[in-house]
C-alpha cells in the first residue's frame, strides 16, 4: 500500500495506536513545544487530514511549563493514558517526565487529568534525577515496563542520555529501580551529543525489540535497535543485544535526512507492521536544529530477513 508522505506535515516523535474500536490515534511534538494535540482516523492515510483536538496546554508557572515534548498515548488498566516529557516555565531544560489520565473512554472529546511527574520506586534515589524524557511502556501479559531516556554526567562535564527500564507497579508509579538498558557504545550514537533516546517496542517472532534514536537531531539522527527474548528477564542486561549498526538513518538519493524516534503500529490488513517515524527533507539547517519545524512523520513497512528479524528498508 502506498502511504501519504509525509504521514503528518510538521510532528516530530510521532506516535501512533490503533485502539480496539477501530481507530488509528496519533500524537506528536508540535513544534511550539506548549500543547499536545490528538487526530484519529480509521486509516492511516485519513490521519494526514483528520482533526488535530488540542487536549491540554503548558502551565504559565512552574512545572509542565515549558519544552513540551513527545507525548504517547497508552490504555492501560482500563483507562488512557498520555506519557510526555516537559520542562519548567522558568528553566526550559528541566525535563522530567509527567503523565496524563484521560477522565472517560473518548480521548479526544473526554477531560484529562494531571497525575504530576511519573513516581520512582520506594527503594530508587536516582531515576527522574536528570534531564529526563522520551518515555514508553512495554506490556507483556500483565506485566507493565517503563522505558524512558535520562542524561547523567561524567567528571568532565560530559553528559550521555541512556535509556532504563524499570517494572512498573501501577500506571503512574515504578515498582523497581531503573536498569541500564543501552548507553551510547557505538560512534554513531555520538555524532554532535552522546544519545539514546526514543524508545518503541516492537513485539515479532518471540522477541521483543525496542528501537531508539541517537546523536544530535539533525541529519546525524539515526535509529538502532535492541532485541530480546519475549520470555527473558527484561531487567537483567544480558537478556538484551543492540544492534553494531544504526538500522535507520540519511538516505540522501531518497531525500530522507535524520530519521527517527518512530513507533510501531499495524496496518489496515491486520498483519503488515508499520514503523511511523520523523525525518526532514533536506540537509542544511539554519539555527537550532531542534527549532526547525520541518521534521515530518512518515511511514515505513517493515519487512523481515530470512532470520525474521526486522528490516527498516527505505525504498
Amino acid at each position: 500500500m502506498k502511504y501519504n508522505s509525509p504521514l503528518v506535515y510538521q510532528r516530530a516523535d510521532p506516535w501512533v495506536y490503533k485502539h480496539t474500536d477501530g481507530y488509528y490515534y496519533f500524537t506528536g511534538s508540535i513544534p511550539s513545544y506548549d500543547k499536545i494535540g490528538i487526530r484519529r482516523s480509521k486509516t492511516i492515510n485519513g490521519l494526514t487530514d483528520a482533526d488535530e483536538h488540542i487536549i491540554w496546554h503548558k502551565h504559565e508557572k512552574g512545572h509542565m511549563g515549558n519544552h513540551i515534548w513527545a507525548p504517547e498515548l497508552h490504555y492501560l488498566d482500563g483507562k488512557f493514558y498520555i506519557y510526555f516529557g516537559a520542562g519548567d516555565a522558568e528553566n526550559k531544560w528541566a525535563l522530567r517526565p509527567y503523565i496524563l489520565e484521560c477522565e472517560g473512554d473518548d480521548p479526544i472529546n473526554d477531560p484529562w487529568r494531571e497525575l504530576g511527574m511519573i513516581q520512582r520506586s520506594d527503594d530508587d534515589e536516582a531515576s527522574f534525577t536528570g534531564f529526563s524524557l522520551d518515555a514508553t511502556v512495554l506490556v507483556r501479559g500483565d506485566e507493565k515496563y517503563y522505558i524512558w531516556a535520562e542524561k547523567v554526567g561524567f567528571g568532565n562535564g560530559l553528559l550521555t542520555s541512556n535509556l532504563y527500564i524499570a517494572k512498573m507497579k501501577t500506571p503512574w508509579k515504578l515498582e523497581t529501580p531503573g536498569m541500564l538498558l543501552t548507553t551510547p557504545d557505538y560512534d554513531w550514537e555520538r555524532i554532535g551529543f552522546w544519545v539514546d533516546e526514543g524508545p518503541a517496542v516492537l513485539f515479532h517472532g518471540g522477541r521483543i525489540y525496542v528501537s531508539f534514536s541517537s546523536s544530535a537531531t539533525g541529519a546525524c539522527y539515526c535509529m538502532g535497535l535492541m532485541e530480546a527474548d519475549e520470555d527473558a528477564d527484561l531487567l537483567d542486561r544480558n537478556s538484551w543485544k543492540k544492534s553494531r549498526y544504526p538500522v535507520l538513518k540519511t538516505n540522501e538519493e531518497l531525500g530522507v535526512y535524520g530519521p527517527g524516534h518512530g513507533s510501531f503500529t499495524v496496518a489496515e490488513d491486520g498483519e503488515t507492521i508499520l514503523c511511523v517515524y520523523h525525518a526532514r527533507p533536506y540537509e542544511k539547517i539554519v539555527g537550532d536544529p531542534l527549532y526547525d519545524p520541518n521534521r515530518h512523520a512518515q511511514v515505513l513497512e517493515l519487512k523481515f530477513d530470512d532470520d525474521d528479524k526486522p528490516v527498516f528498508d527505505l525504498h
